[in-house]
């Protein structure tokens, strides 16, 4: 019975950063080694439980993605067959399969690229109080899920400590210089417009979306990982109907059990039982096969 990997063991290999999903191990040639977990957070907290082949799932995602975008922003992928991997890393090959990539050590800007086409999560909330959304002013009565006139780029600072922190696109500029930021929304448009095609063709909207860029040999590139359940808001079109929630391909399977069982989401963050392992699992290879028209994970991998 195959068992959920919650943590990478690759040796004497250099763990640059262990995130809330990926591992991230130094490389020779100025590369790293990205491998993404199942294991699953929320409320900033990474679970007790992990998600079987959740990490499968992200990275073949996040490859399909990659290609599809590859005529707007180059990216930071190097080889996800693992055959190509260094000779070092081939004892791990188990490990590897299907979930890790060599990629090229960007230097990241220090802001994530949120772009939203529809009224929903933290946006929703801030339209409540406000009327608008991380300042920018939309039109009165808009209800809950509703698709704004048009897409809005909403940046966030990352602050490494727990959520983070939404800024104007003039404090954008601030950290990173006017120009790039500008480069920055524009990519961030040009993605989402054709992202956003793509989805419907398939039966789903995508509701919003986060980018993280990069400059490698001075040029832009699109890194981390890309337009999956983790970092995107994704809604079947069919049945869909603003005035309230939709239903997601994301974590909010997750957090809806949490709040039922009023966890105080507080360290130590509790495991979850088999069925909401099992769902959410579900909900993942769901919106896998709906976007890369692939039966299973090893097609093509």
């Amino acid at each position: 019975m195959n068992q959920a990997l919650l943590q990478t063991d690759l040796g004497n290999l250099p763990l640059t950063a262990r995130g809330k999903v990926r591992d991230i191990y130094s490389l020779a040639d100025d590369q790293l080694l990205f491998v993404a977990t199942d294991r699953i957070s929320a409320f900033d907290h990474v679970l007790g439980s992990g998600i079987l082949d959740k990490g499968r799932i992200l990275t073949q995602l996040s490859r399909f993605w990659f290609d599809f975008l590859a005529d707007i922003v180059p990216n930071h992928v190097v080889t996800a067959n693992v055959r190509e991997f260094p000779t070092t890393l081939q004892p791990y090959a188990a490990q590897l399969e299907g979930r890790s990539m060599v990629v090229k050590r960007a230097e990241m800007f220090p802001i994530e690229c949120v772009v939203r086409g529809y009224l929903s999560g933290s946006g929703w909330k801030d339209y409540q109080k406000t009327g608008a959304v991380c300042g920018i002013k939309l039109p009165v009565g808009l209800r809950e899920s509703d698709r704004l006139p048009e897409p809005i780029f909403t940046p966030a600072a990352k602050n490494n400590v727990g959520h983070d922190e939404n800024i104007s696109f003039d404090q954008a500029g601030a950290v990173i210089g006017h120009k790039q930021a500008e480069e920055l929304r524009d990519l961030t448009f040009a993605i989402y417009k054709k992202a956003s095609a793509h989805a419907a063709s398939k039966g789903l909207i995508l509701a919003d979306t986060k980018f993280e860029f990069g400059s490698y040999n001075g040029k832009t590139i699109l890194a981390d990982e890309v337009l999956t359940p983790d970092s995107s808001r994704y809604w079947p079109a069919q049945g869909y109907q603003p005035g309230g929630a939709q239903p997601s391909f994301d974590k909010q399977y997750v957090r809806d059990y949490l709040e039922s069982i009023r966890w105080n989401k507080q360290a130590p963050a509790p495991s979850l039982p088999d069925e909401v392992i099992a769902r959410t699992r579900e909900k993942y290879m769901e919106a896998f096969y709906l976007i890369t028209g692939r039966q299973s994970l090893t097609e093509n991998a």
